[in-house]
């Protein structure tokens, strides 16, 4: 494995394995697999870095145990600098949003629990293999005196069941791995000591079959208006921050 600093972001969290056609990248900060500003930022300079490698077919993106992500680092988060919250509330928009048009296929290896910024990093991979552990997931803001952004809105519609909505935002609803599939956050679960193992499966075999320049072109008119919208939202937030 290859630490994040190879690949132009310096992260600790963040380790860098190639596995055939398949480039993984391990979140492992030892707690919860938090989401602050650097972590974020490696893990899109390590998908850019994927994109143009033209070896690399697919994205894995791979837990500690029991923890996916805890979600947006709550240092920042309760801080009480308005400013930079939103500012990396933003940021984690944007991963999401290029992970969910990436050039490749990005498969997420989920762990265990995946709440609030990691339940919206699963809504940005194609396709979402959960361990088989008890763990929780889902996005929690409300409980926790949170308004969700308007990006957030904008892909958990376009991505969660329609049946689940209403109840995995407004009613902060967490759930089993396995109840996770049927509203949306995961598309599969596995037992734990197999799911790299899927995980990587999975990712060869999109690898391997899907064409480059087709997945772009079938991207461009299935995920554009989502992408745009919530591009622009992301701005509005930033900007609205700016003006203040």
């Amino acid at each position: 494995m290859t630490s994040a600093s190879v690949w132009g972001m310096t992260s600790d969290s963040l380790t860098i394995e190639r596995r055939g056609p398949v480039m993984v990248l391990h979140l492992d900060d030892g707690k919860a697999n938090a989401l602050g500003f650097e972590l974020i930022a490696a893990i899109r300079a390590a998908v850019s870095e994927a994109e143009a490698d033209e070896g690399i077919g697919a994205v894995v993106i791979h837990g500690r145990e029991g923890r996916f992500s805890g979600g947006f680092d709550l240092g920042v988060m309760f801080g009480g600098d308005f400013p930079k919250i939103v500012e990396l509330v933003a940021d984690g928009g944007d991963m999401v949003a290029h992970l969910w048009g990436a050039g490749l296929p990005v498969v997420a290896a989920c762990t265990g629990s995946a709440v609030a910024g990691g339940a919206l990093t699963l809504l940005g991979c194609d396709v979402r293999i959960g361990a088989d552990v008890p763990a929780k997931i889902g996005l929690n803001e409300v409980a926790i005196k949170m308004v969700l952004p308007d990006w957030v809105f904008t892909i958990a519609r376009d991505r969660l069941s329609r049946r689940h909505v209403h109840r995995a935002m407004a009613n902060a609803r967490l759930t089993t791995p396995r109840d996770a599939v049927d509203v949306g956050f995961l598309d599969e679960v596995v037992p734990a000591d197999q799911l790299l193992g899927r995980a990587v499966e999975v990712a060869t075999e999109l690898a391997d079959t899907l064409d480059p320049k087709a997945y772009a072109g079938t991207l461009a008119k299935t995920r554009t208006d989502v992408l745009d919208q919530m591009r622009a939202q992301i701005a509005a937030d930033r900007a609205a921050v700016a003006s203040r």
